[in-house]
């Protein structure tokens, strides 16, 4: 796709985070890897089976919503995220405030709904512990896929099983309503992406 992205800004980082190796492919908490891979076939740079190797992740180049984006995924496991995110935001002089997006799996939100945020906490979520714990700070935004709470499962069990039959057709249409939000977010920013997905039905 021509020249690749150099060390410079203005420029998007979206990151999906979740568990590499295909025991735990589509896992309920790799939700964020599962949104990701939709947006690289979206921005038809192909699958990340494919992409390049750099900051502890496999990453793509591309173009999001007219703006030039970093697509990554982790190659370590969830509660070391941050190494990757950290150095990719270093190398890139990201501003996480304002260009870095984080998509993780969240258990406190319905199957198949998505919310966006500015900055919080980790809320009990490993991955972004970690970011935190690399960044040095909640101020950057995240978007969150539900992925309905346990039940009686234990958790481990429970974010490391594959969706339910039930559950299938709504993570799907989340997928694409997660690629909406983040087109929006690259374009427009995190508080226009926030009033207008958040209040989705």
């Amino acid at each position: 796709m021509g020249k690749r992205l150099r060390n410079r800004t203005p420029m998007k980082l979206i990151v999906g985070l979740g568990n590499p190796g295909p025991e735990y492919a589509r896992t309920r908490h790799n939700a964020g890897f599962m949104v990701l891979d939709r947006l690289v076939t979206r921005c038809g740079v192909g699958g990340f089976d494919s992409a390049r190797t750099r900051f502890h992740a496999q990453m793509h180049e591309a173009v999001v919503a007219g703006q030039r984006a970093v697509l990554l995924e982790p190659n370590t496991f969830m509660n070391r995220s941050g190494l990757a995110v950290g150095e990719a935001v270093t190398f890139f002089k990201i501003e996480p405030a304002a260009d870095l997006l984080i998509i993780v799996d969240d258990l406190a939100l319905p199957c198949g709904k998505i919310r966006l945020r500015a900055e919080g906490s980790a809320g009990g979520h490993n991955g972004l512990a970690d970011v935190q714990r690399a960044l040095g700070s909640i101020a950057y935004p995240r978007l969150r896929v539900g992925i309905d709470a346990r039940g009686l499962a234990p958790q481990k069990d429970y974010v490391l099983s594959r969706f339910s039959s039930d559950q299938q057709p709504k993570i799907d249409a989340a997928l694409n309503d997660a690629c909406d939000a983040i087109e929006t977010w690259a374009r427009d920013g995190i508080a226009k992406a926030m009033t207008k997905f958040n209040n989705a039905e």
